[in-house]
């Protein structure tokens, strides 16, 4: 240290308890306090982790379904066998009807806008429920159960025992599919015939957990899912000339496909490369021989641990497929259907290589893809994610296609691997999902598409007085926030946390752990907050009560630039969130260095001085070089002399 005594040590000395003073007025503490109750208890660890008695129930379901393409309806029977794994008895079990949101009285028609939006959708359909069977143990059965919009309550003679008891559920339905899905099913009319996007297609178990009890948010519009896991077996019977994709593995290959298509799909099982199983050239010929049922076939499908299932139907299909290479050295199947009017052009006839591409990245950079195949489907949908299987728009080509194809199967990790509450935390799959995307995209093809997660595209939004916090629920969320609040807002806050906050390194470690530890389970976001402090040794408090949390913005600045003696005073000013600083030196001879200040400082204060001890000339110091930080005014971080 340098002796700064005589008049340089009195000009510092003066600055320095002015500084002092100023912060001592300024205290921020409470910017850095616990903002919500983050302590362990048994179920969920103060570590981020699942408690030593965390329980989780789920259900498994025996399904059939028949498509009827002359009503364009759907009609079929479901056996749940429900696992009560809580410690309490049960007499009663929710189920989501999810169609009953295609009425013209549902709260979630009750709640679009007159002039409609993203989530509009037909107002003529809904569930015919039949022949409800509700039974637990040797108890008699019981038919007794409610329907109240897009829930369902069913009732025991007897509870469901604690700890491990079973039950089961059994009915029929029946629903008018509609052509308006909330872009998230529905169908699409081309030149071959219709394609039947099927989602939210059969009565599927609500969540039972530590939380909240029973979750039974209303299916509205923006918010999503929020589902147990278990497993499923379903035969879906659609018209003789019909292809069928779905969640999870073909069982029946011999009984609904040549023995041309299953040389074909046995190839594309073994290459990198796209392997036709029908051409452009076959859609639509009768040359396809197989046994009829009817005038109808069968397709039957399994898929274990997943937390729902979705299919597609039509006679318009071009279908191909190719090997999917897993990190822990296993393979998987990239398929894609799609009709004529999406091929070609750098269209859909890319969309198994990139389905491929994705699949293998999340694998190898996050957690391991756990199902045998992965559908991409060309639909009137813009884009929806389902187990295995995704609705990506038919005309969608180029970076487009890929942009949303890699997004959607981005979503097979959140919210289908890690499995939060879609319908209260959009963020925690569409943020976290916009965030890994940005790095796929970055790796496709050594960048052949720009990695869209640009602050230019979020910094006017943030001074907007309309902003709402990430943490608004979905559904209430001004429509025009959105896409900022659910996707953007969160994956750059967790992009800043990476590369500015944490390092990957660390960053890196803590979200793979988060995964890891919430596979197949339901983390709340206190989990994650929790498991990413832990694992990358770092208090987070202000970042997350602050970017997720609140309205705060980033707004850093060099206020000046002082010499004394060789040396050089530097004043800091915060004038929003708390934020660690990165800054860079540049002297007379050209040379550069690069300092940091923890975020601790901005605890005593508003305003931080620095020293830079040099025998050089400083020309210019300037705040985040790298441009990472959504600072909302940039003109102030740079001092120039």
């Amino acid at each position: 240290m340098k002796n700064l005594f005589g008049s340089t040590f009195s000009f510092l000395f003066c600055v320095l308890i002015a500084s002092q003073s100023f912060a001592q007025l300024k205290n921020n503490q409470d910017k850095f306090d616990d903002f919500t109750y983050r302590h362990g208890t048994a179920y969920r660890s103060a570590s981020g982790n699942p408690g030593p008695q965390y329980w989780q129930n789920g259900a498994d379901y025996v399904m059939e379904a028949d498509l009827d393409d002359k009503e364009n309806a759907i009609k079929g029977k479901v056996e749940i066998t429900y696992h009560n794994n809580s410690p309490e008895p049960l007499n009663f079990v929710w189920l989501y009807l999810e169609q009953n949101r295609f009425t013209k009285d549902s709260r979630g028609t009750l709640t679009t806008p007159i002039q409609g939006n993203r989530y509009s959708g037909d107002v003529d359909g809904g569930y015919i429920i039949n022949h409800v069977i509700a039974k637990t143990g040797k108890a008699t059965s019981s038919s007794k159960h409610l329907i109240s919009d897009t829930r369902m309550q069913v009732f025991f003679n007897e509870p469901i025992a604690a700890n491990g008891g079973k039950a089961t559920i059994s009915m029929d339905f029946s629903f008018k599919i509609p052509k308006a899905g909330m872009d998230r099913m529905g169908q699409l009319e081309t030149q071959n015939g219709t394609i039947y996007a099927l989602a939210q297609w059969y009565p599927k178990v609500a969540v039972f957990d530590n939380v909240e009890g029973w979750n039974t948010e209303p299916y509205l519009g923006a918010g999503e899912f929020y589902l147990g896991y278990g497993n499923f077996d379903f035969k879906v019977t659609v018209p003789y000339d019909h292809i069928v994709v779905a969640s999870g593995k073909l069982q029946n290959e011999k009984d609904v496909l040549t023995k041309e298509q299953q040389i074909r799909m046995q190839k594309a099982a073994n290459s990198d490369a796209t392997i036709m199983i029908i051409t452009a050239d076959e859609v639509g010929k009768t040359t396809i021989t197989r046994p009829k049922q009817n005038g109808k076939i069968t397709w039957h499908f399994k898929i274990e641990n997943a937390r729902d299932v979705a299919f597609a139907s039509s006679k318009s299909f071009i279908w191909d497929a190719a090997r999917i290479n897993l990190a822990d050295g296993t393979k998987a199947m990239a398929q894609s259907v799609y009709p004529l009017e999406s091929n070609g052009n750098n269209a859909w006839e890319r969309s198994t290589e990139y389905t491929k591409a994705a699949v293998e990245h999340y694998s190898k950079k996050w957690f391991n893809y756990p199902y045998p195949v992965v559908v991409n489907v060309a639909a009137d949908v813009g884009g929806m994610e389902y187990p295995g299987l995704a609705f990506c728009g038919y005309k969608s080509k180029g970076r487009g296609l890929w942009g949303v194809t890699d997004h959607e199967f981005g979503h097979l990790w959140f919210p289908m691997i890690v499995g939060s509450n879609e319908r209260k935390n959009a963020w925690m799959d569409e943020g976290f999902n916009t965030f890994i995307n940005y790095y796929s995209t970055l790796e496709f093809n050594n960048g052949e598409y720009k990695a869209r997660l640009e602050k230019s595209f979020i910094l006017n939004w943030l001074k907007s007085p309309n902003r709402e916090p990430i943490i608004t629920h979905p559904d209430i969320t001004q429509s025009n926030n959105l896409g900022m609040t659910a996707y953007y807002k969160p994956a750059y806050g967790l992009f800043m946390l990476r590369e500015y906050v944490l390092g990957p390194e660390r960053f890196d470690n803590a979200f793979k752990a988060y995964i890891e530890a919430w596979a197949f389970k339901h983390p709340q976001p206190n989990d994650f907050f929790n498991i990413m402090e832990n694992v990358a040794g770092e208090n987070l408090n202000w970042f997350w009560k602050t970017w997720f949390y609140g309205n705060d913005n980033i707004d850093l600045s060099v206020e000046a630039v002082n010499e004394v003696g060789s040396d050089y005073i530097v004043t800091f000013v915060n004038k929003g969130m708390p934020m660690p600083i990165h800054y860079e030196v540049t002297y007379d001879d050209g040379s550069k260095e690069r300092k940091q200040l923890p975020v601790e400082i901005w605890q005593r204060g508003d305003r931080w001085i620095s020293l830079i001890e040099t025998n050089k000339k400083v020309t210019q110091v300037q705040i985040d070089p790298d441009g990472i930080l959504a600072d909302i005014d940039e003109s102030n971080n740079v001092w120039k002399k």
